[in-house]
């Protein structure tokens, strides 16, 4: 019955039909788990604790005749005083002219409205005569498309209740877990989350429906992990540790604690009969290049290939550049492939490629067309892995038999999203920055101030430094009042005379930008002026000033990217927000950005100011859509979740009691035995 079509419910015709449809309503279950997104209560208020603009529900005896006057254009409004116990107060209804003759002093009336504290003043959304409320104390409020309304949908799922209740449904949490913390049976906890009557229960409902939906989801987590384990289908390199000491014993500079912390687990992925799914996150400036370096290095020793994807060209011809200063000497082959090599040239490097003749291999997504075929691939790395699709991941890996994965990210990820989004991974965290780093000092400035940040950047390139100028969009826009790359790239070629300002945005052609980025890399022009193309991975030492135009227009983690170009070499470096920053919120932005340079902090904050969904800005991130639990909210819950799922699949239990059947044919369904996977 909870898998039959929602048109079996009475009052529910085709067009209805259409709009629960376009609410993902498309079964009996759906609409039970269309769970309201607020509550209205009824419930009486103790005067005495009530807040300041709170809405209340008041009971009270009509102390004065009702008085009316009109205003207006048939607008009304009707003022009368009420006893609530002790306190005299004002009630206030607009436009109901209607209740003059029907409110009686002596008369018992309950008032719902906003309570004005300071004038001790009720203005009235609702009032009902007589000492009990019609209708229940706690109203659900739905989400409603097309004609549908929030007492139409409160209908069909009470409709769907008596429909349901002669029928045995089997509760999809097992009865041990449920029996442990206490937690109700589905079909109570279903019908107190539309139909609650006391808040309490309300709580414990909602409690048991986040814990199933949490536990659920880290099951399928947990058992991808598990089944890789499981499978031995990795490579089982035999990298010898020696040989890796030798390559970090002539590396230019010492690992950080933090950075061999992460080496080692790599490696023993690697070695192991299991394929690495492993995520490597790191804070600007941390050194996750080396560590991937150190990998490849490893698998080239080992006789198979590895290829490193990124988001950009410029980023591809970075990272191809590091590698092979650290590569070429222990004569490890690296080449670089993007959408700009053509002709022979590119169909040479394929057939290299092919014939094993190529180690490494960098590039953008240009790595996984079909033309593209390794020898032996044993490791993929994808840096800025949440840039890339869930197929282009998955078609790079393709690329070989079973590799290695490892994903990178510079974009600090809260723990809490990282067991949810990157559940089925293990997780990597390199938390120190190299020896000897500044830190990056940051201002925030008004508009007004421009002058002195323009004598600022002066004096930095009389120095021999240089700066970045960040801009939101690249041309004049009549929908935001914001800077823009033209113009201010116009402005400070005006004010800089003899100095050379770079203009880099992404409306500009790979050669154009390659030839920008040079400049600025070589010093032959000293300030670039730029969209967010420079974001990700652009490393010019010498540059010290990084100003952010508009920067409350910018998320945290955009900000923090950004500053993390500068800070790159030995000198002081300095960001500049430059931002009226109105409203609160942004102010409160602002000031954190100036207050902490840690990325893993900046984005605990980012994630509750904005939410998991907008963590990302991306819904290939693998972060699901929950139908009730929040992530951050609920964190607590998906960490026990976590845990008993993990513990669950250890035991004999799982794989054969009847208590996880429901489970384990939820999984069967969605493939996750057959070898489908998530990203």
């Amino acid at each position: 019955m909870l898998g039959a079509p929602v048109n079996v419910i009475k009052g529910i015709g085709p067009e209805t039909e259409k709009d629960l449809q376009s609410l993902n309503i498309y079964t009996v279950e759906d609409l039970l788990l269309h769970f309201p997104y607020r509550y209205e209560s009824y419930h009486i208020k103790d005067l005495a604790k009530a807040q300041h603009d709170e809405k209340i529900t008041v009971k009270g005896k009509v102390h004065s005749e009702p008085s009316l006057r009109f205003f207006g254009k048939k607008k009304s409004r009707l003022s009368f005083r009420m006893f609530v116990d002790e306190f005299l107060i004002s009630a206030i209804a607009f436009n109901r002219a209607f209740l003059k003759s029907k409110i009686k002093i002596g008369e018992t009336v309950l008032v719902t409205g906003k309570w004005d504290a300071h004038r001790a003043q009720l203005t009235v959304l609702e009032i009902q005569i007589g000492d009990r409320r019609r209708g229940r104390a706690i109203e659900p409020v739905y989400q409603t498309k097309g004609n549908l309304t929030v007492r139409a949908i409160r209908n069909y799922v009470s409709e769907a209740f008596k429909q349901l209740e002669t029928l045995d449904i089997p509760d999809p949490l097992p009865t041990k877990i449920r029996q442990a913390y206490k937690l109700p049976d589905y079909m109570t906890a279903l019908h107190t989350l539309h139909f609650p009557d006391r808040p309490d229960k309300l709580k414990h409902s909602r409690r048991r429906m986040v814990f199933q939906e949490l536990f659920y989801f880290q099951i399928k987590m947990q058992l991808f992990k598990y089944l890789n384990r499981e499978s031995g289908s990795g490579l089982a390199l035999p990298i010898q540790q020696e040989v890796i000491d030798q390559f970090v014993g002539q590396l230019p500079f010492s690992l950080t604690e933090a950075q061999s912390q992460v080496v080692n687990e790599v490696l023993k992925d690697l070695r192991s009969a299991y394929r690495m799914n492993r995520l490597l996150q790191g804070d600007v400036g941390s050194g996750k290049t080396v560590v991937a370096a150190i990998a490849l290095y490893g698998v080239a020793t080992c006789g198979f290939q590895g290829a490193l994807m990124v988001p950009t060209e410029i980023l591809a011809e970075q990272h191809a550049e590091s590698l092979h200063a650290l590569l070429s000497p222990f004569n490890v082959s690296v080449a670089l492939l993007t959408s700009g090599i053509k002709g022979k040239r590119r169909k040479a490097l394929l057939s290299a490629l092919e014939a094993g003749e190529i180690q490494i291999i960098v590039g953008t997504h240009a790595l996984i067309q079909e033309e593209v075929k390794f020898n032996k691939l044993g490791l993929v790395i994808a840096d800025e892995q949440h840039r890339f699709g869930v197929e282009q991941r998955r078609a790079l890996r393709s690329k070989g038999e079973e590799p290695d994965v490892l994903h990178m990210t510079a974009t600090p990820i809260p723990r809490t999203l990282a067991i949810s989004a990157f559940g089925d991974m293990d997780i990597s965290t390199i938390d120190q920055l190299p020896a000897g780093r500044k830190r990056i000092q940051t201002s925030w400035v008004k508009h007004d101030q421009l002058h002195d940040v323009l004598q600022f950047i002066s004096r930095q390139v009389k120095q021999g430094r240089q700066a970045y100028v960040i801009c939101p969009l690249i041309e004049e826009s009549e929908q935001l009042d914001v800077q823009n790359a033209i113009d201010v790239h116009a402005q400070l070629t005006q004010a800089f005379k003899g100095i050379s300002i770079g203009l880099m945005h992404g409306r500009l052609s790979s050669e154009e930008k390659d030839e920008v980025m040079e400049a600025f890399k070589n010093n032959k022009s000293q300030i670039l002026v730029s969209t967010t193309v420079v974001e990700v991975g652009v490393n010019v030492p010498n540059a010290t000033v990084m100003v952010i135009y508009d920067a409350d227009r910018f998320g945290l983690a955009q900000l923090h990217q950004l500053r993390g170009r500068v800070g790159r070499g030995n000198f002081q470096s300095y960001c500049i927000l430059i931002s009226d920053a109105h409203s609160e919120v942004s102010k409160e932005r602002m000031r954190i950005m100036t207050e902490t340079t840690d990325g893993f902090e900046l984005s605990e904050y980012d994630l509750k100011l904005r939410g998991p969904g907008d963590f990302f800005g991306h819904k290939q991130s693998g972060l699901p859509d929950f139908k009730i639990a929040d992530i951050v909210h609920d964190f607590k819950a998906l960490d026990v979740a976590r845990r008993d799922a993990e513990r669950l699949l250890e035991t004999k239990a799982f794989w054969h009691d009847e208590d996880y059947a429901i489970i384990r044919k939820d999984l069967e369904n969605q493939g996750v035995f057959t070898g489908e996977r998530l990203d």
